[in-house]
């Protein structure tokens, strides 16, 4: 299959600079070529599976490091 075009309504805008679009829950169609706000995680243009994770370690590593702070963030304290 092939990009058919579909895929330009639901294109992403990169998000400000302490976050990254995987960790806003961005995905990247590797056929398209884009990155993606859709909730399914096939395509809706091609029917590919899209990207949800870094392939580079490094910045996979930054991710996690990322979401555990915001975790932590958002846990309430305990008395």
């Amino acid at each position: 299959m092939s990009c058919k075009g579909i895929c330009v309504k639901y294109r992403a805008k990169k998000p400000s600079r302490e976050g990254s679009r995987y960790a806003s829950g961005q995905k990247r169609c590797q056929i398209c070529d884009i990155f993606i706000d859709y909730p399914s995680l096939f395509c809706p243009c091609c029917g590919y599976r899209m990207r949800t994770r870094p392939r580079n370690r490094k910045w996979y590593r930054k991710m996690l490091e990322r979401l555990e702070m915001q975790k932590k963030k958002a846990e309430p304290i305990a008395f």
